[in-house]
């Protein structure tokens, strides 16, 4: 019998990274020290290095002779368990720096002593009990037995170099991940394997979007056809966004001479994420002279700019480029769409006077949040990312610093967006608003970013005539609502589960004929439906029609339609959606209106 009185869903498990919780941050960094001395008393001959917390768990990096095995991480489970049982108090100890090393070297750990060598005063220790110590700042939790044994787990071995220098020591690395509580722990791990579900290396391979390909290169994705579909879907979308606000197309070179971005600034403090310098000769090469890969569009609109004097009556000025770049990232770091190393930026560069600054920076944002609604991309927060004042590794006054800084503190106030504060994270010419999206895991991603920049125009000595014929230097906003359209489309993957909304939907009705009789029939169909600009396919398998149905549903195909004996007489289709069910026999034009209405919002 029930009360009949409704009971609210629980709330969900809130998973916070260990950056956010003090208590995490303590019970990891334990669990990382409590899993070495597990390994060292089970494998005497493996030697520790580091051994830090991670975003939602810890690692530790070993040198051991033989490679850790499933059956091992079992063990040396067991064996933290006994540890945390034992109750061992964890003890700090500050020591001299000759002390530290007379102990290193009398266990024989030569990693450590490395390790040593990098540490400013004070040196401390942390022992668990009498029977195991590591060089270590903290924090820690008091005892061992604070930690729950049911709220930890191992879960990988990895490859790992020593310092991240693939000409050093290759190392064994062993994840795991630690909670507060075995709730925590379960909740941890079904949304890891919800990602494993919806990850986008797995789903664009099963949907047949991309591939990587190792003659090609890592981080270079190659884009079949339905892939490509996509990725024009979404360019379409956007320049039709762009030309109702009056941006200018433009294309761009993917290579200039180095001196460009010396002017710009990329070449002394981007240099280590570029592609090497591609010259004639030695000399040239020594000399700094030749060509590379751009890893921005900014100077390259900044020449068209350039290129003629500007009066303030063409002001704003707003140029935009699907422009391709190439970052040099470490392989290491390379992650299926969502790190790779050569990815096309919806870029847009906007020159305006300092009076048009506010007003032009608002639509930009107004503009990215337009394209967040159509991509239903809800849980966003804005960061505001301010650069360090400390740091060397901005150019520019701090005038100018300001200035752009109180632009963007104005907009978000003015519309009162959830913000909060990211200093260090700006670009090194110009501060940002960046737009964090939080998906259906919890993972936090950047998409858009809107930039201010009087730095750039400064540097390249960029004028406009004002309207008493002064020459004044414009303002520039650099923005990109997708952002890098390869991450972009590697998190729509995931947060649609590769079930993509009918307008982005690279096939959106699969015709499937009942038998080899109702091919001709079935083919006529597509051809009528095609220049309609829907996206149809014919399965010509020959397959029964279960499978085809099967085969229709593992695609995510949006709509399927059954062509029998009866739908060839009658003209008629037998239409099935993806997510409403049986829709009835139509004739081929009532499919065409249905599918049309149905497209026209692209919802």
């Amino acid at each position: 019998m029930t009360s009949g009185v409704a009971t609210e869903p629980a709330a969900p498990l809130i998973l916070p990274k260990t950056s956010e919780s003090e208590a995490l941050k303590r019970i990891r960094h334990t669990t990382s020290h409590v899993m070495a001395m597990a390994v060292q008393k089970l494998f005497p001959k493996a030697q520790v290095t580091i051994g830090p917390w991670i975003d939602y768990g810890f690692y530790y990096d070993f040198d051991h002779p033989e490679p850790f095995t499933e059956k091992d991480l079992k063990a040396i489970k067991k064996e933290m368990d006994r540890i945390i049982r034992a109750k061992l108090p964890v003890m700090r100890e500050e020591v001299s720096r000759s002390e530290a090393e007379q102990r290193i070297q009398a266990i024989g750990e030569p990693y450590k002593l490395e390790i040593l060598a990098g540490l400013t005063e004070p040196i401390t220790l942390y022992h668990l009990g009498d029977q195991w110590w590591d060089l270590c700042a903290g924090p820690h939790v008091a005892n061992t037995g604070d930690l729950n044994p049911a709220a930890i787990e191992l879960e990988t071995v990895a490859g790992a170099y020593w310092r991240g220098d693939e000409n050093k020591a290759q190392l064994q690395r062993i994840y795991g991940t630690a909670w507060e509580t075995p709730e925590q722990l379960a909740e941890y791990k079904h949304r890891k394997a919800e990602a494993q579900r919806r990850d986008h290396r797995r789903l664009g391979k099963e949907l047949g979007l991309f591939i990587f390909a190792d003659p090609v290169g890592p981080g270079l994705p190659l884009w079949t056809p339905k892939g490509t579909v996509l990725r024009s879907l979404l360019e379409d979308y956007l320049k039709q966004e762009q030309i109702k606000r009056g941006y200018l197309p433009v294309v761009t070179p993917h290579i200039a001479r180095v001196d460009l971005f010396k002017t710009s600034g990329h070449w002394q403090k981007y240099h280590e994420d570029m592609f090497p310098l591609m010259s004639e000769s030695e000399g040239d090469r020594q000399a700094e002279l030749g060509f590379v890969m751009k890893p921005m569009n900014c100077p390259f609109h900044i020449q068209i700019y350039k290129s003629q004097l500007r009066s303030y009556r063409e002001l704003p000025l707003r140029l935009a480029e699907f422009g391709t770049v190439y970052r040099y990232e470490q392989s290491g770091e390379l992650g299926g769409l969502t790190r790779v190393r050569g990815f096309t930026v919806d870029d847009a560069h906007l020159f305006v006077t300092p009076e048009q600054l506010d007003a032009e920076f608002l639509r930009v944002v107004d503009l990215i949040l337009a394209v967040f609604q159509r991509l239903e991309l809800k849980n966003f927060r804005a960061r505001l990312s301010f650069r360090e004042p400390a740091s060397d590794k901005y150019i520019g006054s701090s005038e100018a610093w300001e200035k752009a800084e109180g632009a963007i503190q104005r907009a978000v106030e003015a519309l009162g967006m959830d913000h909060f504060l990211g200093i260090g994270e700006a670009a090194f010419y110009g501060p940002k608003l960046d737009f964090i999206f939080r998906d259906a895991l919890e993972r936090e991603w950047q998409l858009g970013t809107v930039q201010v920049d009087y730095n750039l125009p400064e540097r390249f000595d960029l004028e406009y005539v004002a309207a008493d014929g002064s020459r004044q230097r414009p303002v520039m906003i650099h923005r990109a609502p997708f952002g890098s359209l390869e991450r972009l489309i590697g998190i729509l993957i995931e947060e649609y589960a590769g079930d993509f909304p009918l307008w982005l939907a690279p096939v959106q009705v699969r015709l499937l004929p009942v038998g080899d009789g109702q091919l001709p029939y079935a083919q006529q169909v597509a051809d009528h439906l095609r220049p309609a600009g829907l996206r149809v396919e014919v399965d010509t398998s020959g397959e029964r029609l279960g499978k085809q149905i099967r085969r229709a549903e593992l695609e995510k195909v949006p709509v399927m339609a059954v062509l029998g004996a009866k739908e060839m007489e009658t003209g008629t289709l037998s239409l099935r959606s993806r997510h409403g069910g049986e829709m009835g026999n139509l004739t081929v034009a009532e499919t065409l209106a249905t599918l049309q209405a149905s497209l026209a919002p692209r919802s």
